[in-house]
């Protein structure tokens, strides 16, 4: 195999060609730009002037078959990436799904056995993996430096966007375009991290508001609770609305806290174990001796980058994916829980029934101002 992947990106809109630039600056060697395809005449116009050279395709399965390509990076709208990714698959090249992987899970499990039954690299892109802070957090936990988690709440309401900004593509912000609002396009990323950190929760309870803030026909607000089989519950706040936002996670344990905000990880260490202290301590409101350590952070944040060069070492055997496909699905699947849980008014339990998400999704769909062509 040669040692560079052939790489076709299948949708030219803003990170499409955002990982166009990419590749073509050189920021992922072992990758080389080989053809583009969106099926917006006017989109493909615009990339065909901006990366010259790169053949430009106008349908994806003509793409697919013209063998110009080792893999595909899919940056479509989230309903075309299950059946993207499985054709190409069964065409013989590997590939890589922007997130969502999927807008419900029953889609997400065929792309996880389309990968399964041909044997070709798939990949997420989940570029928050490669955040130094984060996978430090996660060193922590495995570490058990905080003891035995008893709280997680996050706060993801740096995700502000304007009207304008839904108003750019009739598909935004619509059941039938989208699949769902800051859930499935902006907020993936934490709900990946959560369960990459933390694990998968036993239950969901989330209510979430329809257009608080814009014109859409999709969830802008969301606030979840979520509970762990070990009795942890954790707080998830996002929304598209809020400015200033913040994107701040704290986890509490039983020696210690950590807050992650700002570029900075604040790591409160308590010198007793929590359940001792309460038991043997003789002042009524005593507090554990503490610390307060400044934790180093090293490594790079890869970013878009750092997930396709492992996508692209995994194809040339030569490394590890930083995330398989086949985990996008538990992301997925809180998102997917949460939507439920706000569509029936009740607590929903993990895993989720498929079937009955798919069928009211449906109904969403069926309703919705957009039509997909």
């Amino acid at each position: 195999m040669e040692e560079q992947v052939r790489l076709g990106i299948i949708g030219a809109g803003i990170m499409g060609t955002g990982h166009a630039t990419n590749l073509t600056a050189g920021k992922v060697p072992a990758i080389r730009l080989a053809a583009l395809c969106d099926n917006n005449p006017e989109a493909l116009d615009k990339a065909m002037q901006s990366f010259p050279g790169v053949p430009g395709f106008a349908d994806a399965d003509a793409l697919i078959a013209s063998g110009t390509c080792d893999a595909v990076l899919i940056a479509t709208p989230h309903y075309f990436h299950p059946p993207l990714a499985i054709k190409a698959m069964e065409a013989g090249l590997h590939a890589c799904s922007e997130k969502p992987i999927a807008v419900y899970t029953l889609a997400a499990r065929e792309m996880i056995a389309a990968a399964q039954k041909t044997g070709k690299v798939f990949a997420v892109m989940f570029n928050e993996r490669t955040n130094p802070y984060y996978a430090k957090v996660k060193k922590l936990l495995e570490d058990g430096e905080l003891g035995q988690i008893t709280r997680i709440h996050w706060t993801a309401t740096h995700w502000y966007r304007t009207q304008y900004y839904y108003d750019m593509g009739d598909w935004r912000g619509s059941w039938a375009g989208e699949g769902g609002g800051v859930l499935m396009n902006q907020c993936p990323h934490q709900l990946d991290l959560l369960q990459w950190m933390f694990g998968m929760p036993e239950t969901v309870r989330a209510e979430c508001r329809i257009g608080r803030t814009h014109h859409i026909e999709v969830e802008d607000d969301v606030t979840a609770f979520l509970t762990y089989k070990n009795g942890v519950t954790c707080i998830m706040t996002t929304n598209t609305g809020e400015s200033p936002g913040t994107n701040r996670l704290e986890v509490a344990g039983t020696r210690g806290r950590l807050v992650v905000e700002e570029d900075s990880i604040r790591f409160t260490r308590l010198c007793q174990d929590i359940p001792h202290h309460l038991a043997t301590a003789r002042a009524a409101f005593e507090q554990p001796e503490r610390w307060e350590i400044k934790v180093p952070i090293t490594g790079e944040y890869t970013a878009h980058c750092g997930v396709l060069s492992a996508f692209a070492d995994k194809i040339l055997g030569k490394g590890e994916l930083i995330a398989e496909g086949a985990e996008g699905i538990s992301g997925l699947m809180l998102c997917n829980a949460m939507y439920l849980s706000s569509w029936t008014g009740k607590t929903v339990s993990l895993p989720i029934n498929d079937e009955q998400y798919w069928t009211l999704l449906q109904e969403k769909i069926a309703a919705s101002g957009y039509k997909r062509r």
